[in-house]
C-alpha cells in the first residue's frame, strides 16, 4: 500500500501534461521504479548521508547547509552530514526556511511543519491549525508571518495563530471555520509557491490557478485571457522581475507583461548571487540544470547554458537549487544532493 501511495504521489507531482503544439512532452520515464525510489538499503552510517530524494536544500546565516529529505533534515557543516531528524520523526521532508529570528522551519508530507530553534524541535500540524500536514512550501513575509503552502490551501502563521487561505475550484479565499484537507487525499489544489513582491502583492502558484493577493482578495493572474495552471514556482529577482515555472515552461514577468522563455517543464527557479537565473527543467535531452544570463534576462530570448554531464545521462530528476557562500550550485535529485561547480557535477556523498 505504501508503494502505490508513493507512486501516485510521485505521478501527481511530475506527470503534469503540456498544452501547446510547440510542447516537449514529458518523457515516459519521469518515474523512476518503485525499487529505486523506496527500497534502497542503506548501510549502517547512510542515515546521515543524503541518499533518498532531496527536495530541498538551504544555508543558514551560520554557512550551515540544511536538506529537507525523505530520509529526513540532514545538517551538513562542509564536512560531515547528520541527520537531525531520526529521533525525532520519521517523516518525509519537503520544504525549507531561515526565518529573520534564526529559527530553522521544515515541512512534510503528512506530518505538518517542524520549527528547529537551535536547540530542539516543535511539531505543528492541523491540531494547531494547520489545514493540512502536507507543507509543500514554507516563506516570511517582510512583517515575519510564516506562510505554509499545503494541500488544499495555504496558512499563515504570525507566532500566535494560523489564518488559513483555503483552495475551493477556480478560486481561494479565507476560511474562518477552522475546517482541513484530510491527509494523502491529493487533490489538485495544492499551494506549490508563495512570495511576496516589491509592491506587497502576494503570489499563489498551485495546481490549479495562480493567484495574486493584495490582502484583501485574491484574483487570478492570466495571460492573454487564460489562467497560469499548475505553477510550481515563484521567484522575484533583485530587479523586481517576477518569474514562474510549471507545467507551461518558464515566464517572465516585468510589472506590465509576461514574456515566455521556454516551454520545457520548469520544477525550480533559483537567483545566484550575481543576478543569474537558475531552472531545473524537463527538456527532449532530459533533466537539465539551466543558467540565464543576468545581462541577458530582459530580452527576449535571454542567453542560456544547459549544464550537461554524464549525471545518469540527464534522466533523473532535478529538485531545490542553492548557491552555496563559495559560489558552488547545488541541487537535490533522487539519491541525495550533487554540487555543480563551474566545471563539473560531483555527488556530495562521494
Amino acid at each position: 500500500m505504501h508503494l502505490k501511495l508513493l507512486t501516485l504521489y510521485l505521478m501527481f507531482i511530475f506527470c503534469t501534461s503540456c498544452k501547446g503544439q510547440n510542447k516537449t512532452e514529458l518523457p515516459k520515464d519521469t518515474i523512476q521504479s518503485e525499487n529505486e525510489l523506496v527500497n534502497t538499503t542503506y548501510g549502517p552510517n547512510d542515515i546521515n548521508e543524503p541518499n533518498s530524494i532531496t527536495r530541498a536544500i538551504i544555508q543558514d546565516r551560520k554557512g550551515i547547509i540544511w536538506i529537507a529529505s525523505w530520509q529526513g533534515v540532514l545538517r551538513y557543516d562542509g564536512i560531515k552530514f547528520t541527520n537531525m531528524t531520526s529521533e525525532v520523526s520519521s517523516a518525509r521532508f519537503f520544504s525549507a526556511v531561515e526565518d529573520s529570528k534564526g529559527n530553522l522551519w521544515f515541512g512534510s508530507i503528512g506530518s505538518g511543519v517542524y520549527r528547529y530553534d537551535g536547540k530542539s524541535f516543535r511539531n505543528f500540524t492541523t491540531k494547531d491549525g494547520l489545514p493540512n500536514n502536507e507543507i509543500v512550501c514554507i516563506y516570511e513575509d517582510k512583517i515575519g508571518n510564516i506562510w505554509f503552502g499545503a494541500n488544499g490551501g495555504a496558512s499563515r502563521y504570525d507566532g500566535i495563530s494560523f489564518r488559513n487561505y483555503m483552495m475551493d475550484g477556480d478560486s481561494i479565499m479565507e476560511d474562518t471555520t477552522g475546517k482541513s484537507v484530510p491527509d494523502f487525499t491529493r487533490p489538485p489544489y495544492e499551494v506549490n509557491s508563495i512570495i511576496e513582491d516589491k509592491t506587497g502583492k502576494f503570489w499563489f502558484g498551485t495546481r490549479g490557478n495562480t493567484f495574486i493577493y493584495d490582502g484583501k482578495a485574491f484574483t487570478t493572474a492570466t495571460h492573454n485571457g487564460q489562467p497560469f495552471k499548475n505553477v510550481r514556482t515563484i521567484t522575484e529577482d533583485k530587479k523586481g522581475t517576477i518569474w514562474l515555472g510549471g507545467a507551461d515552461g518558464l515566464w517572465r514577468y516585468d510589472s506590465s507583461s509576461f514574456a515566455n522563455i521556454t516551454q520545457d517543464f520548469v520544477g525550480y527557479i533559483y537567483e545566484d548571487k550575481k543576478g543569474n537565473i537558475w531552472t531545473s527543467s524537463q527538456t527532449a535531452q532530459g533533466w537539465m540544470l539551466s543558467r540565464y544570463d543576468e545581462s541577458s534576462l530582459s530580452n527576449k530570448e535571454p542567453i542560456v547554458k544547459e549544464i550537461k554531464s554524464d549525471y545518469e545521462s540527464n534522466k533523473r530528476m532535478i529538485f531545490g537549487i542553492l548557491e552555496d557562500f563559495d559560489g558552488n550550485i547545488l541541487f537535490g535529485s533522487l539519491d541525495g544532493m550533487y554540487r555543480y561547480d563551474g566545471n563539473t557535477i560531483s555527488d556530495l556523498k562521494k
